[in-house]
């Protein structure tokens, strides 16, 4: 059988990444080449980490404008969906890593044949990807989640009368509060989504929140407090992130080890973000799971001694994880485009906001505005969580996201 030397280079490069991973010489990730795919303000930040470990990045991404455009010199534009651009970005990748986890899958599942280190892994992307195979995984390894059938089309929605009322949510596709739509009654089926689709028993929760997990190649895992979320109900967003959480202690512990349960059956590599719904009867269902860093993990920049992106970093290159111990008590709030507001960004209020002890400001190199979008977060830390939520609010009546003519 003739050797194929483009897996067995690819091989070598990998385990040449692990030796100096191993003895960290820093010298090394000068010339450490890692792609992200997406370009985003999740990629943004993790760029930003990168540049302490020496390690410059390359990204893909399809808008010339996306957020990572200027913080890195090679920025690519293209599809992170069509498989031979995803490919060709890949093969000259050392390390690839995703910040949204709707790119192609099948291009990563040939790369990691080939050699490069595609972390989180490609079939736990491809996992993710579709709602209702995360659902049955949660199922199979007897993680606990709400009552769901899988849905074919619109029409089988009706042979589940006993389920309504319930959410449906589309398998692929959804993002960001899309895909997801709440029908209270059967004759709700008239306006359903008409695609492959789960529909979940509505759970009567008393809260959402999420938990962050690392885990590096060794296997070894961190796992983050759990965080509470807020959410602006018109646009589905998370608002606000309350750290730490207010869940009594036995159960944010439950919370943890479900979240570990997760990562481990999975054995990821990199972060995990599991959001969870806690009902008001004290038990733990997992909602939906995002093998990247995520919105609720932002306050870990300024609030934990090791952000979700040093974290994510350490994870993929396989250095030993750090510290999740809380700094201080943290309120995390989005800052969304203003309803009627779409064209070039205006953030008024910014240079009050900015004047406010404990206050850190992060924007998202977004030029252009529209309702709802993520355009930036502040992270307010506080000796206790009621002073951090004071400001937070105070801070949320100053500041405002506008549209206005370019200067």
């Amino acid at each position: 059988m003739p050797i194929k030397w483009d897996i067995f280079i690819g091989i070598f490069r990998r385990k040449t990444i692990e030796y100096f991973a191993d003895r960290m010489k820093a010298h090394f990730y000068d010339k450490l080449r890692l792609g992200i795919l997406g370009g985003g303000q999740l990629g943004r930040m993790l760029l930003q980490k990168a540049t302490d470990y020496n390690i410059s990045a390359s990204v893909l991404d399809p808008d010339p404008d996306a957020p990572c455009r200027y913080l890195t010199d090679d920025f690519v534009e293209g599809s992170f969906k069509d498989f031979d651009t995803v490919y060709n970005f890949g093969k000259n990748s050392d390390i690839l890593t995703i910040e949204i986890e709707h790119v192609n899958a099948d291009a990563l599942a040939l790369l990691e044949k080939e050699g490069v280190g595609v972390f989180p892994q490609a079939r736990i992307i491809s996992l993710v990807q579709d709602k209702g195979s995360q659902k049955v995984f949660f199922r199979t390894h007897g993680i606990p989640t709400a009552e769901f059938h899988l849905i074919d089309s619109i029409e089988h929605i009706g042979r589940y009368t006993a389920m309504f009322p319930c959410m449906q949510k589309a398998r692929k596709g959804g993002y960001d509060g899309r895909g997801v739509m709440k029908l209270n009654k059967l004759s709700d089926i008239t306006s359903a989504l008409n695609a492959p689709c789960i529909i979940e028993k509505l759970i009567d929760f008393e809260r959402e929140i999420s938990v962050i997990v690392a885990r590096n190649r060794k296997g070894e895992t961190a796992v983050y407090p759990a965080v509470d979320m807020d959410f602006n109900k018109e646009a589905n967003l998370v608002e606000y992130l309350y750290s730490p959480s207010s869940l009594a202690p036995a159960i944010e512990n439950e919370a943890k080890e479900v979240a570990l349960k997760v990562a481990n059956e999975l054995q990821i590599v990199g972060v995990l973000a599991v959001e969870m719904f806690i009902t008001k009867d004290g038990n733990i269902l997992v909602n939906e799971i995002a093998p990247r860093p995520h919105n609720s993990g932002h306050q870990t920049i300024e609030a934990n001694i090791s952000s979700q992106y040093d974290q994510h970093l350490r994870a993929i290159l396989g250095l030993p994880l750090g510290s999740t111990k809380m700094n201080k008590a943290s309120v995390m709030l989005n800052l969304l485009g203003e309803q009627d507001h779409s064209g070039i960004a205006v953030y008024e209020g910014l240079k009050e906001v900015m004047g406010i002890e404990g206050a850190y400001v992060h924007l998202y190199g977004k030029k252009f505005t529209k309702p709802f979008r993520k355009m930036g977060h502040i992270t307010v830390i506080a000796d206790t969580l009621e002073e951090a939520k004071i400001k937070a609010i105070q801070i949320k009546k100053i500041i405002k996201v506008v549209s206005g003519d370019e200067l």
